[in-house]
């Protein structure tokens, strides 16, 4: 993890309590770097997390699909036949 403090210091034990105070607080993402800008008694920290990895759904020929993979052959040339629409 990356962390980049500004405007002052913090001691190894003041970062480690926000360390776990932002893995508590967004427990399903994963955090890359942490900013911690320090202005006089204020702390303003900033998390960054990794990216979160998402299929597409759409909607094709009345179903909501992510891949191709499961249509049968007359699934599969409807979906070749169908007029595509662009905005």
């Amino acid at each position: 993890m990356i962390i980049k403090i500004t405007n002052g210091d913090l001691s190894e034990k003041e970062i480690n309590a926000y360390v776990e105070y932002g893995m508590k607080k967004y427990p399903n993402n994963k955090i890359r770097a942490m900013e911690i800008n320090i202005d006089g008694e204020y702390v303003d920290v900033k998390y960054i997390f990794d990216a979160i990895p998402f299929q597409r759904i759409r909607r094709i020929t009345g179903y909501l699909v992510g891949t191709l993979d499961r249509f049968n052959d007359a699934k599969k040339s409807e979906v070749e036949d169908r007029v595509k629409h662009s905005l």
